[in-house]
């Protein structure tokens, strides 16, 4: 059995698949594709759901991952990497096929790269702290050390908190505008002291910038659609013992 999964235009002939929380066999706060393995759930059934992505995208592909710490650091997988090692980072490159890069989110947001020309893919996880320091512009320099081309790169933001659910404080905002004041434009005002961030917005822009023309964002809300996504924040203002995380994939065929 395999689960269900979004896909996105601008990658197109790319094995590649943003899941939610359905399809899988964890149960209770975690039901049911829970995909973290930092999760406070059965390793068993982690691995079962983590088989059935791997077989929904590409079968019989090696899935890898990194250890998530909201930095903005790539790494480059080729034929000698530990596949199993998860270092300490936030992003993925390769352009080995039969690998599957995969990125954990529970709000923050899954970005899937692809040159299908180059045969270069890339998977980066951008919370605000990653996002800030750059952790998209990373895996773009990752991927082209390894032959794509800028220009020719595809990009693909999945589901991910959206604004109308992601309340921040002052402190939080100016952050933002210290780095650049034009940040101003992904807030919204919210209740007095409070404002409304647009992650997906932000890592866009940040994309454009670097020089990115093809950017899909899929506009889904894990935060309010909590029968399909994961959330971390959801999670914590239900008093929830423990939070599932989604799993976004891209590999080369």
């Amino acid at each position: 059995m395999t689960a269900p999964f979004g896909t996105a235009p601008s990658l197109d002939g790319v094995a590649h698949g943003f899941f939610g929380r359905r399809g899988g066999v964890s149960a209770g706060e975690l039901a049911s594709l829970n995909c973290g393995l930092g999760s406070n759930d059965d390793p068993a059934l982690i691995a079962e759901n983590r088989r059935r992505v791997t077989d929904a995208v590409l079968p019989g592909a090696a899935l890898t991952g990194v250890y998530q710490v909201h930095g903005n650091h790539c790494v480059i997988v080729d034929g000698d990497t530990d596949l199993g090692a998860r270092p300490e980072a936030d992003a993925l490159a390769t352009r080995v096929p039969g690998l599957l890069l995969g990125i954990l989110t529970a709000d923050c947001v899954p970005v899937l790269f692809a040159d299908r020309e180059a045969g270069v893919v890339g998977a980066a996880h951008a919370g605000w702290k990653g996002a800030l320091a750059g952790v998209t512009d990373a895996t773009l320099d990752a991927m082209e050390s390894l032959g794509a081309r800028r220009t020719d790169i595809a990009v693909a933001i999945g589901p991910c908190i959206a604004r109308a659910s992601y309340e921040v404080d002052e402190a939080f905002v100016e952050r933002f505008l210290a780095d650049d004041p034009a940040n101003e434009r992904f807030f919204a005002a919210g209740k007095p002291g409070h404002a409304m961030f647009d992650i997906a917005a932000y890592v866009a822009a940040r994309l454009a910038a670097a020089g990115v023309t093809r950017i899909a964002i899929g506009g889904q809300d894990t935060y309010a659609e909590g029968q399909d996504y994961f959330s971390y924040r959801r999670a914590c203002h239900k008093g929830e013992n423990s939070y599932g995380r989604q799993l976004s994939v891209i590999g080369l065929k």
